[in-house]
């Protein structure tokens, strides 16, 4: 009878719904990055991007090193200024932990309800599966823009302490102020932010299709690592231009007095068109997927 009284006093609108209900207020944003910022595994990648720049650090200042030549690349370079020190670290990171960081938040992020046996909760919520799906994906993003960021800023931060504020100096000779370096150094992130949307894609995508965030992180990574096999066989030609790693370093052309953008263009076209497909394929796997856990 109490049952049966409540849902008389319940308003149900043209649509069914409850009446005042509207889906844009499930599962809020801050919500949801609130929730990941609580997990162990986001405070310790962020805690671990903060000591990365001093351990690489404490490896120059206290491994044998030869300060007389400085000519075989950014790893040479890395102690000459801040700008190098930076360039260093990306360079360093650039073809494992960057993407893996990545693949980590958006691999992770549907799987990992799915493993929980919280998802079906959640869209019975009800919390519509398109917003789902963004809200996770948005979060994602926002939270690895932040480790690409912080772990730059950081290293910037180790450099100036240590090797002072000098010019960024390429393996090619050029010299490009700080001030300058900064700049480039932005545009750098910015480009590498944009050059792993693939990555993005592909993990949000293989996270949807399976209920194992592991083999959703794992797989985005090592399509990752395949790609940069490929992109090491000559043999292959212009093929190696359609690989979504292959101008993963394009933004090593800041540092030059005279910037050319040809690599940087066609590497953001790429990674963009990649990640179009791939959110795509996402979107469209969760919306008629079965969800049973």
């Amino acid at each position: 009878m109490e049952v049966a009284a409540g849902l008389e006093s319940t308003s149900f609108g043209a649509d069914g719904a409850v009446e005042g209900f509207t889906s844009r207020r499930t599962l809020p944003l801050r919500v949801e990055l609130v929730r990941q910022l609580r997990r162990r595994r986001t405070q310790f990648l962020i805690g671990f991007l903060v000591l990365l720049p001093f351990l690489l650090w404490a490896a120059f200042e206290f491994g044998t090193s030869s300060n007389a030549n400085r000519s075989g690349g950014f790893v040479d370079l890395a102690t000459a200024s801040a700008p190098n020190f930076v360039v260093f670290v990306l360079f360093a990171t650039g073809s494992f932990l960057l993407p893996m960081i990545v693949a980590l938040f958006f691999g992770d992020t549907v799987a990992s309800e799915a493993s929980w046996s919280s998802l079906k909760y959640l869209l019975a919520m009800p919390v519509p599966r398109h917003r789902l799906l963004r809200q996770k994906a948005v979060s994602s993003g926002l939270l690895s823009l932040l480790c690409l960021v912080l772990l730059p800023a950081v290293a910037l931060i180790v450099g100036i302490v240590f090797y002072g504020t000098g010019e960024a100096v390429s393996p090619t000779g050029d010299a490009v102020s700080f001030e300058d370096s900064l700049l480039a150094m932005l545009f750098a992130v910015i480009y590498i932010s944009i050059n792993l949307l693939w990555v993005a894609g592909l993990a949000l995508f293989l996270s949807v299709t399976t209920d194992a965030p592991l083999g959703a992180v794992g797989g985005a990574v090592l399509v990752s690592i395949l790609s940069q096999i490929l992109d090491q066989i000559t043999a292959l030609g212009n093929i190696r231009d359609y690989l979504p790693t292959h101008f993963s370093f394009a933004w090593s052309d800041l540092i030059s007095t005279d910037i050319d953008w040809t690599n940087m263009t066609k590497g953001a076209f790429s990674a963009i068109a990649y990640a179009g497909v791939f959110f795509f394929l996402a979107s469209r796997r969760f919306r008629t997927k079965d969800i049973t856990s």
